[in-house]
């Protein structure tokens, strides 16, 4: 009789990266501009077993290595792929003036990208039309990263929406930048004087979360939030689609999702489509 080889004898499978859906700017990285509607493995532009984080914007798409390389391809109208010009990527490509540079994190928004450095800084390139590159005084479009110089605490993660950014410090403060929020608010809260952080073209801390250390911002096409290190979720802006929790149409500022909406389970990690949130819970333990 042929004996089955037990779990510990099966060779693992080969890890690999696959990708569907809509690619009108070649955002699969698959080499063309066709939709695809079933996953197709991508080309071995680096070892899928090296990957640390995969995201995507409006058109285009973003993977950062283990070794904290930076790959992009996709829609690049406006700079927003970082490699200095303004021409669609079909396939993945390095972004060569980061190289030296490890990244940590990267965010895509919907035209612009927002770039975390290992060492805490972040960086910024794609269009400006809505302050969401947190240069205030910058060009409408940049097609190489530039440091956000505004930010001058180290930051621990980053966030991007339609048209704004967020990120988290290590001493626990969030910043927000780009109006993308702002013409909601107005709409939505007439008479109303909004917070600083939903108008500013540059970061400026959101208020409200004084007592409270955020460690992961998330942004969605029109509402922002976080998740802090108590297993508390905050979350801010657009209510359209209900993502937010409450029967306000707009929060202005930063709301605490209450507990017995997680069956009071500590959150431990949040997601943000662009207009859904997804929360992942473990036990919150309750001392007597």
């Amino acid at each position: 009789m042929k004996r089955e080889p037990c779990a510990s004898e099966v060779a693992p499978a080969a890890a690999a990266l696959f990708a569907w859906g809509a690619n009108s700017y070649g955002q699969l990285g698959l080499g063309h501009k066709e939709d695809v509607l079933l996953p197709q493995q991508l080309n071995d532009f680096c070892k899928p077993t090296c990957v640390r984080r995969i995201t995507g914007g409006g058109g285009h798409s973003a993977i950062v290595t283990d070794g904290g390389s930076l790959f992009v391809c996709g829609l690049n109208k406006d700079g927003q792929l970082g490699l200095g010009h303004t021409e669609d990527v079909l396939y993945f490509t390095p972004c060569e003036s980061l190289l030296g540079c490890p990244i940590q994190q990267v965010a895509c928004g919907w035209d612009f990208t927002i770039i975390l450095t290992e060492d805490g800084q972040v960086l910024s390139c794609g269009s400006n039309s809505f302050g969401q590159l947190g240069v205030p005084h910058g060009p409408r479009r940049c097609v190489v990263p530039q440091a956000i110089e505004l930010l001058r605490e180290k930051v621990v993660c980053i966030a991007a929406g339609l048209r704004h950014a967020l990120a988290a410090t290590v001493s626990g403060n969030v910043f927000q930048w780009g109006t993308g929020l702002a013409s909601s608010g107005r709409r939505l809260c007439p008479g109303q004087t909004l917070p600083l952080f939903l108008t500013a073209k540059e970061p400026s801390r959101v208020t409200g979360l004084e007592n409270s250390k955020p460690i992961c911002v998330l942004a969605g096409s029109d509402h922002s939030a976080l998740l802090t290190d108590a297993g508390e979720v905050y979350v801010w802006g657009s209510n359209k689609h209900g993502q937010l929790v409450t029967q306000a149409a707009f929060l202005p500022m930063p709301w605490k999702i209450e507990a017995h909406c997680f069956q009071n389970e500590k959150v431990t990690a949040i997601w943000s489509g662009w207009t859904h949130l997804v929360a992942q819970t473990g036990l919150l333990w309750l001392r007597a």
